[in-house]
């Protein structure tokens, strides 16, 4: 079975959505930004007894993420779904950041989507189709967190410019969008959220959503 490629793959949605991919027995492709984050995400699913690659990568910068990816498709070949979970939450009102502090938030939390869809889409497309699910949120814009409003109304954009190009070749582009702050336990609960990317990746055509809520609305 084709596997999964997560990036972003942290202590919340990231290793829920891995655990859940893993459960259904695919293997496992994951990026982190530092040594130690991949390596609680990788003991997470170890009981889970699928192969795991993993690459450390920062997403905002397109030549260490794509050569993370070349990684580990080297590995593993082309994913089945790929999930792109990386993001900058911080807080800042308008005027607060510098031009060269919004371009870099902006970096993670859309372009690094676009430039991980963009490098592996058409090896998708080629071998058959799959999915590509971005980690959403913000469904109203807050002035408290500007640079992170900004991102994810891009994301949302991005998602329709994706589903577009690609969703004729049989990729099913989406994102769940997250309303909140998440958290074990509660409305945001990571691992429900996380069953939200597996039903993306497997509807059937006809019944493709291009965007999920979780609370927020």
């Amino acid at each position: 079975m084709a596997g999964a490629v997560i990036i972003g793959v942290g202590p919340g949605i990231g290793t829920s959505v891995a655990r859940r991919f893993a459960a259904a027995g695919m293997p496992l492709g994951l990026i982190a930004r530092t040594a130690a984050t991949l390596g609680a995400a990788r003991a997470a699913v170890a009981a889970t007894g699928v192969t795991v690659a993993g690459a450390t990568a920062d997403a905002g910068r397109d030549d260490e993420l794509t050569a993370a990816l070349d990684t580990l498709t080297g590995q593993l070949g082309v994913p089945a779904a790929l999930i792109y979970n990386a993001g900058l939450i911080q807080r800042d009102r308008p005027g607060e950041l510098s031009h060269e502090r919004h371009f870099a938030a902006y970096a993670i939390n859309v372009l690094g989507a676009m430039t991980a869809a963009v490098h592996l889409a058409p090896a998708m497309a080629e071998a058959g189709g799959g999915t590509i699910v971005i980690t959403g949120g913000m469904p109203e814009p807050d002035p408290a967190f500007t640079s992170l409003s900004l991102g994810k109304a891009g994301v949302r954009a991005l998602t329709r410019l994706l589903a577009s190009q690609y969703g004729p070749a049989g990729i099913h582009v989406a994102t769940v969008t997250v309303g909140g702050t998440v958290a074990p336990g509660g409305q945001y609960d990571p691992d429900q959220i996380a069953e939200h990317y597996w039903r993306l990746h497997t509807q059937p055509r006809p019944a493709w959503e291009h965007e999920v809520v979780v609370g927020g609305q």
